[in-house]
Parts: structure tokens; C-alpha cells; sequence
């Protein structure tokens, strides 16, 4: 097969054509290198350029201020739900973790392995459909940190302003939807996601880290655990992903040419509401996430019967619509709709919506 599909998955995720096909002719040799960037030191000088523009890139368009450092490091966001307690969650406290969906209950089971913590709230009695108002929050003025999921991949529930939390300071796994819209960094102490929604390939964790919590970190942690390390090695300890790396450069640098995050999160909103669109048009189909929390990068839904839905993957499958299966956890519907995927695609997908409702409503 030759021909591109539609890739709704979750996660490794649609990329940007213009970024596969300059790392297609890239791919023997970087010019005027003679090598290709899986082939170079991680201590050359053409690595350190090609490191420099993917931070480069994220500060800009991310807007990072001057006192938060950006470091590329491996072990995808679940490392991170082990990291942030170890360097953050002191001996003596606690910290707030909010659920609103499978991944922060991830984070949450990881970061009880390393000290107290406090579930402030928990949508799950709800089957975790939205995102918690203020007054639902039990928060503690003295946490190490308060976590929050930006967007449940799983749920397709996503925060559409972040949470006041006072002066604690606030940590998000922004895994798929950074880079999808404009948002302060400026209110968080330390932001963590996985390349493989909208940066890159998998293997590459972005981490944006304020420089004062550095200070918070104790002694003795492994190494390669220790943001302190990472932050003095420039994310260079041990040989870092430099692919992945490579891409996400090549990817801020599509994302700026595109207009940037205000340009790309109204694409985003148009692709999401054709879907959603479809969803409401009908008794059909059943969106999962209440509509002032659905997500823009994963709509999910559900149909009357699972075996309606088996035959809707199936079908869609075949008509070159993949990925569309919810996860296994859950079940139904879901269609990842990151960055990189084309509206294209999108109205392929309300399209077949409609008829296959026709011939199986």
C-alpha cells in the first residue's frame, strides 16, 4: 500500500506530510553533513543545532518564559507520573491530584507509591464525563503540587481553562493536546507530554519546568530521575532520542507556518465540530463527554450496540478509516483528530457516519 489513509489513532499519531517528506529526503543524509541524524553524536554541533531549534520552536510558539526551562526526555508521561512525586512531593506533605479521567488516575497510582496524596476530586461517579468546578475541588493551600490532565485521551474530556489553585504550584499532563491551542505557561510550575500526539514521534517527553522549583528537589535520587541533572546536562546526561527530536523541530516549524497556535486551534475547533455536528444531528450516535468539555483532539461517542460499533470499525476500516476504535478500557468510539490530521479526513468520517446510520439505523 502506497497511499496515505486517514489515521485516527490515538497515539503514535497522524504527522505532518510536509514534516515526513523533508525527513524523507533527509533521511540518508543531513546536508552537508554526509550522515543521517540517527547516525550523528548527540554531542555534535549539528545535533546541539537541531536541539536548539526544537526549543527554540516550543518557546515560541508555547510564549515559555524566560525562567522555565524546556528539556526533550525519554519514559513517555508515565515516567512522569513517577518523577513529579519524586522530585516534588516531600516527605512531610502531600499533593492534590484532580481525576477526570484513566490517566490521571494513572498519575495518581504512581504517585501514591511515593508519598501522601489527596484525590481533591474524582469524576468517575460520573463515568468520568467533565471536568470539576472550583466549588468541587477539596484543595490544600499547602500541597507540594496540584495535577491536572489537560485532555483525558481516553474520555475525550478536556479542560477549556485551566483551574485557579492559589499559589501552589500547578502540574499538567498536557500529552495530547499541547501544541493544539494557546494557553499561559506562565500558570503552571511544570508541564509534561509525550511527543506522539502533536509533536513527534513516540520515544520523546517534553517537560517545561520552572526554575525555581529546582530548588524543591531532594538529594540523592537516581540520575537519570532528577530534573536538576536533566536541566544541567541540557537534557544531553545519556544519549537523548535525537530523531524524535529532529522531527519535533521540523514539526514547531509546520506548526509556525501554519499561523501559529491561535491559527492551528481554530482549525481544531472547525474539525471538531463537524464531528460533534454529526454526533447531535442525530439519536444515533451518543457523545460521552458533556458538551462543554469535549475535547477537540478526541471525540468520542458511543452507538446502540457494541456490535454495531464492531461493525462500524470494521467498515470504516475498509473504506480506509483506521484507528477508530475506542480504548479497550472503555470501549465505543474515538477519533483522534490532532494537529496533523486533515480536515479532509474529518468530512470522510461525518460522511460515512451518515451512511452507515442509513443502512444500520
Amino acid at each position: 500500500m502506497t497511499e496515505r489513509i486517514f489515521n485516527f489513532s490515538a497515539g503514535p499519531a497522524v504527522l505532518p506530510v510536509p514534516v515526513l517528506e523533508e525527513a524523507q529526503r533527509d533521511m540518508l543524509s543531513l546536508p552537508g553533513v554526509g550522515m543521517s541524524v540517527m547516525e550523528i553524536s548527540h554531542r555534535s554541533k549539528t545535533f546541539d543545532e537541531i536541539i536548539g531549534r526544537a526549543e527554540a520552536g516550543l518557546r515560541e510558539l508555547l510564549k515559555v518564559p524566560d525562567n522555565y526551562h524546556i528539556l526533550f526526555l525519554q519514559g513517555g508521561a508515565s515516567l512522569q507520573f513517577s518523577m513529579v512525586p519524586m522530585n516534588f512531593l516531600t516527605p512531610d506533605g502531600s499533593a492534590d491530584y484532580v481525576l477526570t479521567g484513566s490517566w490521571g488516575k494513572k498519575a495518581l497510582k504512581e504517585a501514591k507509591k511515593v508519598g501522601a496524596v489527596n484525590i481533591a476530586t474524582t469524576m468517575a461517579d460520573g463515568g468520568f464525563t467533565r471536568v470539576p468546578s472550583r466549588e468541587e475541588m477539596s484543595l490544600s493551600p499547602h500541597a507540594s503540587y496540584v495535577h491536572i490532565t489537560s485532555n483525558e485521551t481516553i474520555e475525550g474530556v478536556q479542560w477549556k481553562h485551566e483551574p485557579n489553585v492559589g499559589d501552589v504550584p500547578m502540574v499538567a499532563d498536557m500529552s495530547s493536546d499541547i501544541l493544539s491551542r494557546a494557553f499561559d505557561v506562565s500558570k503552571y510550575g511544570l508541564i509534561y507530554a509525550g511527543a506522539q500526539k502533536n509533536m513527534g514521534p513516540s520515544g520523546v517527553t517534553v517537560v517545561i519546568l520552572r526554575e525555581d522549583l529546582l530548588q524543591r528537589i531532594p538529594e540523592n535520587l537516581a540520575t537519570m530521575l532528577d530534573y536538576r541533572v536533566q536541566v544541567e546536562n541540557k537534557s544531553l546526561y545519556n544519549t537523548p532520542n535525537t530523531w524524535g527530536i529532529y522531527i519535533l523541530s521540523l514539526v514547531c516549524k509546520w506548526v509556525q507556518e501554519k499561523g501559529g497556535l491561535d491559527a492551528m486551534e481554530h482549525e481544531n475547533e472547525e474539525k471538531a465540530h463537524l464531528v460533534y455536528e454529526a454526533i447531535d444531528a442525530t439519536d444515533f450516535y451518543r457523545g460521552h463527554a458533556d458538551m462543554d468539555c469535549r475535547s477537540t483532539m478526541n471525540v468520542t461517542f458511543r452507538l446502540p450496540a457494541e456490535d454495531l460499533e464492531k461493525k462500524f470499525v470494521a467498515d470504516a476500516t475498509a473504506q480506509g478509516l483506521d484507528g477508530l476504535k475506542g480504548h479497550r478500557s472503555v470501549g465505543g468510539i474515538r477519533a483522534s483528530i490532532y494537529n496533523a490530521f486533515p480536515r479532509a479526513g474529518v468530512e470522510a468520517l461525518v460522511s460515512f457516519m451518515k451512511d452507515f446510520e442509513r443502512r444500520n439505523g
